[in-house]
């Protein structure tokens, strides 16, 4: 029988996403990729830094030695790396402990199109234009900003996650009327149809899935979600019941009313926030880890 990933929570994710390949990166841009293999291939032995990704994939993967039975976790290297710099990738990861096993590296050209066959819960790349391929394929997406401020290390056993809410867990369909009509609009809006689920947006299907993974988990290792909105009472109301009616939990809400997110994730300290403004983006990664989610009607 062939083996297969089905079953898992599988992140797909670059290299420069989960390690520190800036200054290397810099040679790629001010040379040619000849030149980056070569000192790809000259720091062989040295393992890259941790990347901004590195901490959420760590404890993903922790999740394996944990489990009671089989490994509900699969990460696997999608890069537009060479082969050559593809095996500094796999020495780094071998270093710091992390059992990644398979990888794809395509010399420039996307790997987005490899997500189909991974089934892919999740995809890590500091490539906007193929974070945008794999949102519009139907796979949750973002875009690693590598200047992030790194995760803390004051939850070892625990993977913390936060959320935004419309155009990542949600649908854009409310962020529309805002946009079009103003804040009054918007809130009327939701308050008309407060009883109604919001429509699922990229995200939902990671967030169902950490559920799943938690649920079937152990108890040296949990997952913790936060839903972090600019959303204010009374349009608080649909995203709750919208969680409610998809039977899906998130540990903590907070309905900010348009207050900066930077410092309220900063007490959070998760391991990756994701948001769909790229404003929200900017604050945050001054704090936290952050991703940016290029969907809805603001991108």
């Amino acid at each position: 029988m062939a083996l297969t990933l089905d079953g898992k929570l599988v992140v797909a994710i670059s290299s420069r996403a989960l390690f520190d390949f800036e200054e290397e990166n810099r040679v790629f841009e001010q040379a040619d990729d000849r030149a980056y293999m070569a000192l790809q291939l000259q720091r062989l032995d040295i393992p890259a830094k941790p990347g901004v990704a590195f901490s959420l994939v760590q404890k993903l993967l922790a999740f394996n030695k944990a489990a009671a039975g089989g490994q509900p976790v699969e990460v696997v290297i999608l890069s537009r790396n060479d082969p050559v710099s593809g095996m500094r990738v796999f020495r780094s990861a071998q270093h710091y402990g992390l059992p990644i096993e398979r990888g794809s590296f395509t010399r420039g050209q996307s790997p987005w199109r490899y997500l189909k066959p991974l089934h892919a819960n999740l995809f890590l790349s500091t490539h906007l234009s193929d974070v945008r391929a794999a949102l519009a394929a139907g796979v949750p997406a973002a875009q690693v900003y590598p200047q992030s401020v790194h995760a803390s290390d004051a939850h070892p056993n625990e993977v913390r996650i936060a959320f935004d809410g419309d155009a990542v867990l949600f649908s854009d369909e409310a962020e529309r009327v805002y946009q079009t009509q103003g804040l009054q609009a918007f809130q009327q809006h939701e308050i008309d149809k407060a009883t109604q689920p919001l429509p699922d947006g990229p995200f939902k299907p990671l967030l169902a899935a950490l559920q799943t993974l938690q649920q079937s988990g152990t108890p040296a290792m949990r997952i913790r979600t936060a839903l972090v909105t600019a959303r204010s009472a009374p349009a608080h109301e649909r995203a709750i019941r919208t969680l409610m009616n998809w039977h899906i939990e998130v540990d903590e809400a907070m309905f900010l009313g348009g207050l900066a997110k930077g410092e309220f994730l900063r007490e959070f300290e998760p391991d990756f926030f994701f948001d769909d403004q790229t404003g929200h983006i900017e604050s945050a990664a001054q704090h936290v880890p952050s991703g940016h989610v290029a969907s809805g009607v603001r991108n």
